[in-house]
């Protein structure tokens, strides 16, 4: 890379990356031990409590110690929670239970927003709990409620850092990352409200949970409560407010317990039918409607060490994804929602989310075109063996002859040694396997890894990795890496990173944004709680993210320069300017027929978001881009409102809309999207995801029925509808299809 554009992205990593090591390395010698942190103890029960919501009422709890003292992170960081909260954790030789009693003054004024399950909890009272299991201060699982009875569940790994996962409306987290919302465990939880304000009765069977071997159990502990009509969010033990219940590093401790060594083998067979009828015709796409069956085995190694076996895997009741626009000519980046793969998705996770991904599962079961690459039978085995942590995945998929897509077989292989103060060193091999009468004839690509995390003092941390790929007849570079570091205290966020993909680098179980490139990015976000204006929080902040190819020239370039500005009535501003580069090698089709030319662009853009308060029963957010775009200008709108009745019906209909003027031409994008949900009761429930997109001439409508049992099985209706734009607004569809699937949790050995 030229001296002239390698010189100022590296004097930015340089400078920043001092920066960062510098504060890291002040703050270490004044960091809290996690030995000052609460403890708190469970007793064994001398019977199981009634699992009715009713804590107070249930003489079964008085065997346990109150654990009581909550501490604000927001309004008031360091202050002692405005309510009070009492939980008690008991366990028998099966299950561990924890009863909570939310106390409120005013129980009259409780916000419920959402009684799905996995819903967010954070816009509503609410009551979650983390446990480190391993009390390795870097791995959790999160549980959680509201006074709906809503069953909330995730997987924490790294602290939640490095993006997440999920859909269904939720944030998108990636496909790789820290905080896995997806995975469904079996387990139970009650709810009742009253004058006192509200309770919770959890049963978690220790057969749902991993963890080491052994009958003394020290694990990690924290415990969240949500009062949302005063923005209150209180921990059990305390965190600087940057942080959140992943933070386990900071979790308390709970002893006294005594684990049973889990018996578990679980098979989850499944049954469906399903037709697909043209419309002209009204026939059946094949001869008339299609039945199949197959299913998945869970069977517990030891406590810590699970193997999944699935057959014919079918992932009918998923969402669809949502669709996008792409205004670029780089690759959009849609996330995983199969349960199969999001289970210890996080385990497998290596590289940068959602730009550089070293795995990526969608790539299993998903042709390039989006077309369903049938899945015959896979198998998985992950946890912890010898203080590792291990994962090991293999699938099998079927060829597509009408696609000319061959049999695939998949390896994914993770090891990774976790330390102290969230430093973890680990590798990473994947390997595809092309086989059959569509494979060439030698058709493989395999890539090795490793990587690693260093963490300084409380804030602080250095991470990283290195890749290379091998692939037949490649003769360019085929490696990869990235550094980066990061500071994340009180009042400051800084990070800065320095990457390079080679030419050659291809990983076909992996995910890349862009090719060949080297970049730097960079980030300085300060944090403010004034005590005027009404005022809940400041946020100003600039990051710069920059990509030049691999023989210096300026790909992109992105400035943002902004301020959050956060008031306690729950409305928030963002007032940004964007300062963009575009550097265009050759010509490509934006929007048909508009071409942008091969040239450099430079820009600047006004970037501005507006949100009401989410509390309330109808909100509405709106953001805008408005600025030079491509040698032209754009207008980019984004308005979303939020209508809620009670608990049950939730609403979003949210709009993205491109006025673009450039100098080939000028054109406009809507893409709509209309989400309804209706919950019966927490596992009965009915959803839709409506969407229309011009640029596509696509018009697509999704449609579940679910009637859950536990963990994630039960009965399922799902009709799909696709259709051009054209047609949608007559009658008749182009493709429609109803699946009707039964999918049942069989406990063996209990």
């Amino acid at each position: 890379m030229c001296n002239r554009y390698r010189a100022p992205g590296l004097i930015l990593f340089l400078a920043l990356f001092g920066g960062v090591a510098g504060a890291a390395a002040q703050q270490a010698a004044s960091d809290r031990s996690p030995a000052d942190r609460p403890v708190a103890r469970a007793a064994a029960a001398t019977e199981a409590p009634t699992l009715d919501g009713d804590v107070e009422g249930d003489p079964a709890w008085r065997d346990a110690l109150p654990i009581t003292g909550f501490w604000q992170t927001t309004p008031d960081e360091g202050q002692a929670a405005t309510e009070e909260t009492e939980v008690r954790v008991l366990f028998t030789g099966s299950t561990l239970y924890i009863g909570v009693v939310c106390y409120d003054r005013d129980p009259s004024q409780l916000i419920v927003t959402d009684s799905r399950r996995d819903a967010s909890l954070d816009e509503m009272d609410s009551f979650r709990i983390v446990l480190d299991t391993y009390r390795d201060r870097q791995n959790g699982f999160i549980f959680g409620t509201n006074p709906a009875g809503v069953e909330y569940d995730a997987q924490v790994v790294n602290e939640g850092q490095g993006g997440g996962f999920g859909g269904g409306g939720r944030a998108q987290r990636g496909a790789g990352g820290g905080l896995n919302v997806n995975w469904d465990g079996s387990w139970t939880v009650r709810v009742r409200t009253g004058s006192y304000g509200w309770s919770a009765e959890f049963a978690i069977p220790f057969r749902t949970l991993r963890f080491a071997s052994g009958e003394a159990q020290v694990w990690g502990v924290n415990f969240e409560r949500t009062i949302r009509r005063k923005r209150e969010t209180a921990y059990w033990a305390a965190l600087p407010r940057q942080y959140g219940l992943p933070r386990v590093s900071l979790a308390g401790s709970l002893e006294g317990l005594e684990t049973p060594t889990p018996q578990n083998l679980q098979l989850i067979p499944y049954g469906l039918v399903q037709g697909a009828r043209e419309v002209e015709t009204n026939a059946f796409v094949n001869t008339g409607p299609d039945a199949d069956f197959g299913g998945d085995l869970k069977y517990s190694i030891t406590p810590s060490l699970t193997l999944d076996l699935t057959y014919n895997t079918d992932f009918a009741q998923v969402e669809v994804d949502e669709q996008q626009i792409n205004l670029d000519r780089f690759n959009l980046f849609f996330p995983e929602k199969r349960p199969f793969f999001l289970e210890n998705a996080g385990l497998f996770t290596a590289g940068q989310p959602g730009q550089v991904e070293l795995f990526f599962s969608r790539r299993i079961g998903i042709g390039p075109e989006g077309e369903e690459v049938p899945i015959i039978a896979g198998a998985r085995a992950s946890g912890d063996l010898a203080g590792m942590k291990v994962g090991v995945l293999n699938m099998q998929t079927e060829q597509v002859g009408t696609a000319g897509i061959p049999a695939n077989n998949f390896t994914v292989a993770r090891l990774k040694r976790e330390l102290p103060n969230r430093t973890f060193i680990g590798g990473l091999f994947t390997n595809r396997q092309g086989m059959g009468d569509y494979a060439a004839d030698v058709d493989y690509n395999r890539v090795v890894a490793i990587d690693g995390q260093l963490g300084i003092g409380q804030y602080g941390q250095v991470s990283g990795f290195a890749a290379r790929s091998f692939t037949p007849d490649v003769t360019a570079s085929q490696h990869a890496y990235r550094l980066q570091a990061g500071y994340d205290s009180e009042r400051w966020m800084l990070q800065t990173g320095y990457s390079e993909l080679a030419e050659g680098f291809n990983p076909e179980l992996g995910f890349l944004q862009r090719t060949a490139y080297r970049s730097v990015n960079g980030l300085v976000f300060h944090r403010v709680r004034p005590d005027f204006g009404g005022f809940h929080e400041l946020r100003p902040h600039t990051s710069y993210n920059g990509f030049w190819g691999l023989d210096g020239f300026y790909e992109s370039g992105f400035l943002h320069v902004d301020n959050h500005w956060e008031w306690e009535s729950g409305y928030e501003v963002h007032t940004g300017v964007n300062f963009t580069h575009e550097g265009v090698r050759e010509p490509f089709d934006i929007v048909d027929p508009v071409t942008v030319a091969a040239g450099s662009y430079d820009h600047v853009e006004a970037s501005l978001v507006g949100m009401t308060d989410q509390r309330k029963w109808i909100s509405l957010s709106v953001r805008a881009n408005i600025g030079g775009f491509f040698g032209g200008n754009r207008v980019a709108l984004s308005p979303a409102l939020t209508v809620r009745a009670g608990e049950a019906f939730n609403s979003e209909f949210s709009l993205q809309r491109n006025d673009a003027n450039l100098p080939d031409g000028s054109f406009t994008t809507n893409l709509f999207r209309a989400r309804l949900s209706y919950s019966f009761t927490p596992r009965l429930y009915l959803q839709a995801l409506m969407q229309l997109n011009d640029a596509a001439d696509l018009w697509s409508a999704n449609l579940r029925l679910g009637w859950l049992q536990t963990a994630g099985t039960g009965l399922f209706v799902v009709y799909n509808q696709t259709n051009g734009l054209e047609e949608a607004l007559v009658p008749g569809v182009d493709n429609k299809t109803l699946i009707v699937k039964y999918t049942h949790l069989f406990n063996v050995l209990n």
